[in-house]
């Protein structure tokens, strides 16, 4: 009997060793696939809060989580410091991932000149409600110019879209796309280049404009566009320089002989022809 018991209480033991000893090595490989987790993991910049269009993105707007390296978009922030300052151009929500192509960088000065595209200005045109198209304008949104004026002392009044496809920066002095209903504003700023700027003084200047919303998909442009900007510049259109080409030379024509027998009698001679 007491060798019975001698003999459980060490098959007991065995078994506890074994159960331990597998426990122990499920803890080492889970603690295996963590490090190799985290050895495949980087640290990433996303939005804690909403951060609105056309604001300077602060510190307090931004946190940073670690993600997998194989899903980081390749455009993003490591560093909260690197983002701190710049200006967002389209609303970053929270949880978002911050990306290069949805800040710009804030050299100074209006926070709005960091929206603008290189090579653009900004310039702000006066409204009203029907000009503002009933207070349906949002930043962001896409305008086609309309002048219209009188000729002359008449009656006649001419009409014609001067320039399309013109982005809005900003309706009076919000530039926010968060909106939730129609707000009639005095004044909307565009995007222009130097050219349409020209164009726009001058419309405004001879008459009334009329800015008319654009579906934000259509991006075909009307082919007769510089045309109009030049007929409102009273800008000649450039004239193709035409190399002059020396004129065909008559082809000359040489003559041809030919021999006719002539036959008389019972003489016969041979007579040349030219043909």
């Amino acid at each position: 009997m007491k060798r019975k018991g001698i003999f459980a209480m060490f098959a007991l033991s065995l078994m506890m060793a074994l159960g331990a000893a597998v426990v122990a090595m499920n803890w080492m490989q889970e603690q295996g696939g963590e490090n190799e987790a985290l050895a495949d993991a980087t640290e990433v910049v996303v939005a804690a809060l909403q951060v609105p269009f056309g604001t300077t993105v602060q510190a307090s707007d931004l946190k940073v989580v670690t993600m997998p390296r194989d899903v980081v978009p390749p455009s993003s922030f490591n560093d909260v410091e690197s983002v701190v300052g710049r200006v967002s151009n389209q609303v970053i929500y929270p949880g978002e991932v911050v990306l290069e192509g949805r800040v710009s960088e804030h050299l100074g000065g209006s926070a709005l000149a960091a929206l603008l595209d290189p090579g653009k200005r900004a310039m702000s045109v006066r409204v009203d409600d029907v000009v503002g198209v009933a207070g349906f304008l949002l930043p962001g949104n896409r305008v086609d110019v309309l002048s219209t004026k009188r000729n002359g002392s008449g009656n006649d009044v001419e009409s014609k879209t001067v320039l399309h496809n013109l982005k809005v920066l900003a309706v009076d002095q919000i530039a926010s796309q968060e909106r939730d209903g129609p707000v009639i504003v005095r004044a909307v700023t565009l995007e222009v280049a130097t050219r349409e700027a020209e164009t726009l003084v001058k419309a405004t200047q001879e008459g009334k404009v009329q800015l008319t919303l654009r579906n934000p998909l259509e991006k075909e442009e009307p082919s007769d566009l510089m045309a109009a900007q030049r007929a409102q510049l009273n800008v000649e259109e450039p004239k193709a320089v035409a190399s002059a080409s020396p004129a065909p030379r008559a082809a000359t024509r040489t003559p041809v002989r030919r021999q006719v027998q002539v036959i008389r009698g019972t003489q016969s001679s041979m007579v040349s022809v030219r043909n």
